[in-house]
């Protein structure tokens, strides 16, 4: 839809709504004039329990977080946003929150989650299972045969025909069957989005929360075609504990453009705020960020950190009987309502880059102590750690390309898209006594840009057209090298997102229309959005070698 250039007219700050954005290490909040999109403060909190490592076992690839490291990040930077604009407090009209996904947690019949009850306090098992934690490989891989094997509808046909297990039902099922005092005790599971705008609203019926269509569709196996979630007789196939979640658990989901009610009086005095505010339903970050950075049809927008989302959004007309083969999800409503939304990946991409760092930190970090003092170790570490992927960089881009021999693949975390699998395992191959640091490194960055290349080449062996690609995220912002290499490998420009918080600048504008006061999504993105501060240009004489040296990255992945 088109709207006129006009923005609408600049009033007292008497707009404000809060955009509420959950990572994996931090949360942060924004307070936004939603009359023009003025970000007016923000503030920024990390997690101290994970900051610690607590509850997590990176050899066994679990990853968990404990709800209060959520609660406490919520009422401190809420607060503080509130603090630094005084008055700002009466004239905050919504709040809409993101977080990571799929982060489920087993809540009791009240919908507390269970590692709040003295009991679970300690157990890993009772918190939030993050999206990264890849426990449940072996339980996808179940319902991945059963999918297709139990004589019915195929539930994964809508996630691309693989179910993966960084999703709901696989992490549900491992910890069940891992823990039977947190199964015993589970009434129901939320996603965190789920969560979050019904503990905030008073609502605790877990059978009856608002659940997000972005969350469900793309991560829970929720479609319309078969009127909600998976039936009973499909889990009972699985594990007849699951049946009882699923019974506990409604088959409405609802998309992010409208309230989850208003907050409680509880949580308004937590917070500071009125309970006349009103709390939208939540969603995925990326998705949340993909509005934020302005998404419109047939664009990818890539969300680029420690790993991608990659997000698409087409009209329901137009992707009609239309099914994308190895991709995570095509939901309706669940970016843009009113569009499809398509979801794919990578599941590592800046952490392939902080891996590589650790490596070469490792003698630093571990031969280095023993001989020298403490402070003048933490000196040099600190040091060291700040200036080695610069460093790296500078060297880097000094490589023509295909100078090298050295080829890696991108799978260090598995595989996330195109063809979920994460018993995939990361490869550096074409090794010689001449390849340094430097050459590895280019190889690596390579890979990361060659799996995006993968994920679009997809996209359109299945039909869907791929007319330009918007980055957001801290290497986006951060790393010309990386930008400018992806730009030569896809062979299309890539529009960088102007704004620093295109997550919470999502929630922002979705809190603007769940308030009322933009008429839909495509109105807030255009009054509010920050538009684009930088694009990368292909250079023509790069694409041809990279696209030769695609085909050995296919070749060594046998894709």
């Amino acid at each position: 839809m088109n709207y006129s250039k006009e923005k609408l007219p600049l009033q007292k700050v008497e707009r404000l709504v809060i955009g509420i954005d959950y990572g994996s290490d931090s949360v942060r909040a924004i307070l936004v004039n939603a009359a023009n999109g003025e970000e007016l403060a923000v503030s920024v909190f990390e997690y101290p329990r994970w900051k610690k490592g607590l509850y997590c076992n990176p050899a066994g690839n679990q990853f968990r977080q404990h709800p209060l490291d959520y609660l406490e990040g919520l009422e401190f930077t809420v607060r503080e946003v509130l603090k630094q604009y005084p008055g700002a407090a009466e004239q905050v009209k919504a709040i809409s929150i993101d977080t990571t996904g799929s982060t489920p947690v087993a809540v009791d019949e009240n919908g507390t989650p269970l590692a709040l009850l003295p009991e679970f306090a300690e157990n890993p098992n009772a918190m939030f299972v993050l999206w990264m934690d890849h426990t449940a490989i072996k339980e996808a891989d179940e319902i991945n045969a059963l999918a297709r094997s139990w004589g019915g509808t195929d539930f994964t046909k809508y996630s691309g025909g693989i179910y993966s297990s960084e999703w709901f039902w696989a992490k549900m099922l491992h910890v069940t069957r891992e823990d039977a005092a947190v199964a015993g005790a589970a009434f129901s599971w939320m996603e965190h989005c789920d969560w979050l705008p019904a503990m905030l609203t008073g609502n605790n019926q877990p059978q009856h929360y608002k659940r997000s269509r972005c969350a469900a569709g793309h991560k829970a196996m929720w479609h319309t075609d078969w009127a909600g979630f998976p039936p009973s007789e499909f889990f009972t196939l699985l594990d007849e504990r699951l049946v009882v979640i699923r019974q506990n658990m409604c088959d409405e989901t609802l998309t992010s453009d409208v309230a989850a009610g208003c907050l409680s009086d509880e949580w308004a005095q937590r917070l500071g705020l009125s309970t006349s505010t009103l709390v939208g339903v939540g969603a995925l970050d990326a998705h949340f960020g993909a509005v934020g950075g302005e998404i419109k049809p047939y664009y990818l927008s890539k969300v680029i950190g420690t790993s991608t989302c990659d997000m698409l959004i087409a009209p329901e007309a137009e992707m009609k009987d239309v099914l994308v083969r190895g991709i995570s999800g095509q939901v309706d409503g669940s970016i843009v309502p009113g569009m499809i939304g398509m979801e794919a990946g990578q599941s590592a991409f800046g952490d392939i880059y902080a891996w590589y760092k650790n490596l070469l930190m490792w003698p630093l970090m571990n031969i280095f102590p023993d001989i020298t003092d403490p402070v003048k170790h933490t000196q040099l570490v600190d040091e060291y750690a700040s200036r080695m992927l610069p460093e790296l960089t500078r060297f880097a881009e000094k490589i023509p390309v295909g100078e090298s021999s050295v080829i890696a693949l991108d799978w260090m975390n598995g595989r996330r898209t195109p063809d979920a699998d994460q018993t995939q395992k990361g490869v550096i191959a074409g090794l010689t006594l001449g390849s340094d640091a430097p050459r590895i490194f280019r190889a690596l960055v390579e890979a990361t840009a060659f799996g995006s290349r993968a994920i679009i080449e997809r996209f359109r062996e299945e039909g869907i057209p791929i007319r330009g690609v918007i980055a957001l995220g801290g290497i986006a912002k951060k790393s010309p090298f990386v930008m400018q290499i992806l730009a030569n490998v896809l062979n299309m420009p890539i529009q960088v997102a102007a704004s620093e918080q295109t997550c919470a600048l999502g929630a922002a504008m979705f809190a603007a229309v769940v308030a009322g006061i933009h008429r839909d999504i495509s109105h807030a993105q255009f009054v509010m959005g920050k538009g684009f501060e930088k694009t990368y240009v292909p250079q023509s004489e790069q694409v041809a070698v990279y696209r030769k040296l695609y085909v050995g990255y296919q070749e060594l992945g046998h894709l």
